[in-house]
């Protein structure tokens, strides 16, 4: 894998409990998101990465999801169009910031009626799986496809609408480097992950298989520690992080951070 050198993070908002969630898990503890979050900045940073951290933006208490407004490659940027209505600002909010890094030529944007959500995108090396969910639909993934594919990039579409387990793709489906994915038991036997080595995770641990691979480290969500253990195992060095807050708005370690 390509070593990232850049993050950008987003402080959460004080009005972050305000934001979607489908899972009832209580109202997140304001002290420990923002401890969590600071640890997570802190984490990067030890894995190499210059971290920039916006100001929170009360206007959307989803905002700190910052990897649902932007897909960042090495070749170009997507600047998305969230599939819910309280999140359609997000990314005008944050092209500016993506604006720093990419030439006005390299960013493009998902238009009307598509929608994308960045946290069902999966980069596995060359290769992006495209979920379609009840966030991102087939027009914003075909957008999204075409734009891929301009810069060099195949693409397959992975319909999750059905499932009511994970929000986003990569709430079940992770690419770690070294051919492998970490892949949520539902999705284990679906034929187009079988080219790569897979480390499955129960259905007991399935938040867990939203680990992010971040140079020679492999966050993790503390708590799950078969996903831990198998990481360990198959030559991978987990780094583990408490998520819990995050967790109760339908968020992941991925979502937290664009990382290029």
């Amino acid at each position: 894998m390509s070593l990232f050198k850049t993050a950008i993070v987003r402080m959460p908002a004080s009005n972050f409990a305000d934001g979607l969630t489908s899972v009832d898990l209580g109202l997140p503890n304001m002290d420990l998101v923002m401890e969590q979050h600071r640890r997570y900045c802190a984490a990067l940073r030890q894995c190499g990465l210059t971290v920039t951290t916006l100001e929170p933006d009360e206007r959307y208490p989803d905002s700190t999801f910052v990897e649902d407004a932007a897909i960042l490659t090495e070749r170009g940027a997507v600047v998305t169009r969230p599939g819910a209505d309280s999140r359609a600002g997000e990314p005008a909010a944050i092209r500016p910031v993506i604006e720093k890094f990419f030439a006005p030529s390299q960013i493009v944007g998902i238009e009307a009626p598509g929608t994308v959500d960045g946290g069902d995108i999966c980069e596995a090396g060359e290769h992006f799986f495209i979920g379609v969910s009840h966030r991102t639909n087939y027009e914003g993934a075909q957008q999204l496809a075409n734009h891929l594919a301009k810069w060099g990039y195949p693409s397959e579409v992975v319909d999750i609408r059905g499932m009511t387990s994970i929000l986003h793709l990569k709430s079940g489906v992770a690419y770690i480097g070294e051919n492998t994915m970490v892949v949520m038991e539902e999705m284990a036997e679906n034929p187009l992950f079988a080219p790569y080595e897979r480390i499955c995770v129960g259905a007991n641990e399935t938040y867990g298989a939203n680990c992010v691979r971040v140079n020679d480290r492999v966050l993790v969500a503390s708590g799950f520690p078969g996903v831990t253990a198998a990481l360990a195992q198959h030559g991978f060095q987990p780094m583990e992080l408490d998520m819990s807050e995050f967790r109760k708005m339908d968020g992941g370690l991925s979502c937290l951070s664009l990382r290029f």
